[in-house]
């Protein structure tokens, strides 16, 4: 036993990494699976057998085809309808809530909620609606979604190899539907209905403007003949400051040069158009003595002129922002992009820019050409939230990408083709049918999800094969001694749900499943109930905003705070138990 003692020590430190946040939790899981490898946990030779594992496969392939709807119009024809909802917020919470349910139960979570968000900062905005009272309901939405398929989540799919390998069979395309559909509809009736009456009332979020006051901060500060700073470079004045001072524009006569283009010496008579706040703005003028002057007015709509673009962003989970500053990321010198602002949590930050380290969910007032910013963002791992023009893209992909996934669905459901053989076979046909680039394809794939699971699958089997599992299945089997089966079921359920609020769900579903199977052995009965509940409750995590990206991406552009989460979420979970367990029973018996 004292190598379960070991395996449950990494295991620990991992959860306990995840938690902390201060590195990825790709790296943490590569970590922990060379540390299995050294101390003997892991046999080398199936250190990297993860990388070829059915689930892995399947969930990169998903990815490839969740980027192909996005890129044939599809997503965004049926997002283009969301914005007819009108103005009341019950019927706006079902149609974004129903949409976005509909779109993850075929496609990766994130990217359909994603796609919807420019939207329902949009209708927030038109309707003068809090976006605080959509954007959550929302991110639930897209969870509850992902439980109808077995693409809907890695969950499922993690959950379907996992039998398949303990009985021979997986569980089908469909086989997750009864119990996923009642759970997403009970749902999402409690988030049109009270749900998002739980969430806090906070206005002023739906627009870059409202969340920034950009104009408050907009100055022009003009270079004297003798002026510190003439003479000198942009670069100059900001290592003369000590800080990346914001210059969106320097102005020549009457010609404008954008700020992060501008690499000549400043003159007498040229004036910096900057967005910063008053003590920054007293810091600039005695480094540069300079003197303040222009109107707001002006300023702001030079700001704003079209080879300027001035952008809101969120950071996503895994992008390569996160933990890391302005000076170390060069954001203006190797992307060409200006950081304007940052907001945290529904307010602007007030720190010094070139101090702050970016957190996800963080908002971004980001300026920069058209061409960098949409070249550019994607790259760093940012989401724009601006609203965009809506196409239903080229008909001929659209009619290809629809019909090349449901040919993979029919040899599924009809037993020719495996989930992983049938998807993969779809993911290279949208390729070589010129529906998705290969480039996109490979950028559609959520990598650090991927080393995620092929890291932590031997890790899983070294839990069963050391006996850790068993022993924490006896441990919940002699609590339980006297309680009936269904009594079980609600503490697996509790215990999966609580782990995937703090680490990946996938990583929960991973860890419980074998101790599912235990369960479901010592009471002797049927493993399919344990195992649906254990699929059920690692998709559910509705009560952090650490818990899925889904909840990470609308914490700034809602501005919620940690504590929000379980106001509405705790009572959603509820909800979900009272739905899920009786309906897993009714469908998979013990």
């Amino acid at each position: 036993m004292q190598d379960a003692y070991l395996v449950y020590t990494i295991l620990g430190l991992t959860l306990a990494a995840f938690v902390w946040g201060r590195f990825r939790y790709d790296l943490v899981s590569l970590t922990a699976l060379f540390v299995s490898v050294v101390l003997g946990l892991v046999a080398p030779e199936d250190a990297f057998v993860g990388f070829g594992h059915p689930a892995v496969i399947t969930v990169a392939a998903v990815l490839v085809l969740s980027r192909a709807f996005q890129q044939s119009g599809l997503v965004d024809f049926l997002a283009g309808h969301a914005m007819k909802a009108g103005g009341n917020v019950m019927v706006q919470v079902l149609v974004l809530g129903g949409t976005v349910a509909v779109l993850s139960a075929f496609m990766n979570n994130v990217g359909a909620l994603a796609l919807l968000m420019p939207v329902a900062l949009r209708m927030a905005r038109e309707h003068k609606v809090p976006a605080s009272r959509l954007l959550m309901p929302l991110a639930f939405g897209s969870l509850l979604g992902g439980l109808m398929t077995l693409i809907g989540t890695p969950p499922n799919i993690i959950i379907s190899t996992y039998r398949a390998d303990k009985t021979g069979e997986a569980y089908g395309m469909f086989s997750y539907f009864p119990v996923g559909a009642g759970v997403a509809a009970a749902g999402l009736v409690f988030l049109v209905l009270l749900g998002w009456r739980f969430t806090p009332k906070r206005r002023g979020q739906s627009s870059p403007a409202d969340m920034f006051d950009t104009a408050d901060y907009l100055s022009e500060l003009k270079v004297g003949g003798d002026s510190k700073a003439a003479g000198k470079t942009l670069r100059e004045l900001r290592e003369a400051c000590g800080e990346p001072v914001p210059v969106l524009a320097v102005l020549r006569g009457k010609k404008r040069y954008p700020g992060h283009r501008f690499y000549g010496a400043l003159k007498e008579g040229d004036a910096l158009l900057i967005e910063a706040d008053p003590e920054l703005l007293k810091l600039v003028e005695e480094k540069g003595d300079l003197t303040v002057g222009g109107e707001e007015g002006e300023s702001l709509k030079l700001a704003k002129a079209d080879d300027l673009q001035i952008v809101e962003a969120v950071v996503r989970a895994d992008s390569r922002l996160v933990n890391r500053t302005v000076a170390q990321l060069r954001l203006l010198d190797m992307h060409g992009i200006h950081l304007m602002a940052v907001a945290r949590e529904g307010g602007r930050l007030k720190q010094s820019l070139g101090k702050v380290r970016f957190r996800p969910g963080d908002v971004l007032l980001l300026q920069g050409d058209e061409m960098d910013l949409s070249e550019k963002l994607p790259e760093l791992g940012c989401l724009p939230l601006a609203s965009r023009e809506l196409s239903i893209g080229k008909p001929r992909k659209l009619v290809l990408s629809v019909g090349i996934f449901a040919a993979a669905v029919v040899c599924m459901v009809a037993g020719w083709l495996t989930a992983p053989v049938a998807l993969g076979i779809a993911a290279l046909a949208t390729v070589m049918s010129g529906v998705l680039p290969a480039r996109d394809a490979y950028k559609g794939i959520d990598w650090p999800v991927i080393v995620l699971l092929a890291a932590l699958i031997p890790v899983g089997k070294a839990l069963e094969a050391t006996g850790g599992a068993e022993m924490i299945a006896d441990g919940i089997l002699l609590l339980g001694i006297a309680w009936p089966p269904l009594l079980a079921l609600v503490l697996l359920f509790v215990i999966t749900t609580a782990l995937s609020n703090v680490v990946n769900n996938a990583a929960a579903a991973l860890l419980m499943a074998p101790i599912a199977v235990l369960l479901a052995d010592g009471f002797g009965h049927s493993i399919d109930p344990f195992l649906m509940t254990v699929a059920v409750a690692a998709s559910c995590p509705f009560l952090t905003p650490i818990g899925h990206q889904s909840n990470t991406l609308v914490m700034g552009p809602g501005g919620y705070r940690f504590g929000d989460y379980w106001k509405v979420g705790l009572p959603m979970t509820g909800v979900v138990i009272v739905v899920a367990i009786p309906l897993i029973l009714i469908v998979w018996p013990f």
